[in-house]
């Protein structure tokens, strides 16, 4: 039996179901190891870019992700946002919609256990390439997608090998000098957003590097991706934030 863990609040983006890339299955049993009051869906959890380009049909391990969240609302009563993010545009005509438990949004204001406000928003207005050059983007988006079918072949290798999982994009962008920079600039413009909220904090997702960090008294949250890093943030009782991992809630629940 699995102990499940409580958290008042967990964010997840990123996890692009739809692409052959995503980690549908572990997303799905991290869900299935914590309870939550409230699931923020912070930006392309469904990849409408992917399903369109590639024109596969709907799987069922993606049906089954769904289905957790529905048990997670009709048996722990959780709350579920959804904050639309830039592969998941199509969700821009419901937007804003409210039912039962579920909220889809385009921002979201998040009011913590310890009384602080975070701004919650996916991150793809602050990234020129998305918003304005969308070809572009998807442009990019292919080679993203290359760059993890050469880091599954290559991780093959290392498994053979006996060595542990290396990810090659993750590397790309500590080492490339314009990746870094990116990350930088993204993050710097998403600090200058929430001070001119006058919120506490911001949380967003979008670049697939999960970070908890401060910019003077900005606090700046990212909840990473389920495609390589497979990351999470958890509030728990006291307000605190922290990047929960699935090989650390795995953990959790087997020494419990």
């Amino acid at each position: 039996m699995v102990i499940r863990r409580y958290y008042p609040t967990i964010v997840l983006s990123d996890i692009h179901l739809g692409s052959e890339h995503s980690r549908t299955r572990e997303v799905t049993d991290f869900l299935k190891r914590v309870n939550c009051g409230r699931l923020i869906l912070n930006g392309d959890i469904i990849d409408g870019w992917q399903l369109q380009r590639s024109g596969k049909s709907w799987k069922q391990a993606q049906t089954d992700f769904f289905k957790v969240l529905m048990k997670m609302m009709e048996k722990q009563g959780t709350q579920i946002i959804y904050v639309r993010g830039n592969h998941d545009d199509f969700l821009d005509s419901l937007v804003p919609f409210h039912f039962s438990n579920i909220t889809i949004v385009k921002d979201y204001l998040l009011n913590t256990r310890d009384g602080k406000r975070y701004l919650v928003t996916h991150g793809d207005v602050f990234d020129t390439v998305t918003t304005n050059m969308r070809w572009l983007a998807k442009l990019g988006d292919v080679g993203y997608t290359f760059l993890l079918w050469l880091n599954k072949i290559y991780n093959r290798r290392r498994e053979r090998l006996g060595k542990p999982y290396f990810s090659l994009s993750q590397q790309v962008k500590h080492k490339v000098k314009s990746a870094v920079s990116y990350i930088s600039e993204f993050e710097k413009e998403l600090v200058a957003l929430a001070e001119s909220k006058h919120v506490d904090g911001i949380i967003c997702g979008h670049i697939h590097q999960a970070a908890n960090t401060w910019y003077g008294k900005i606090h700046y949250l990212n909840s990473g991706d389920w495609v390589e890093s497979m990351t999470a943030l958890v509030e728990d009782e006291d307000g605190q934030w922290e990047v929960l991992t699935y090989s650390e809630a795995r953990e959790y629940a087997d020494a419990v």
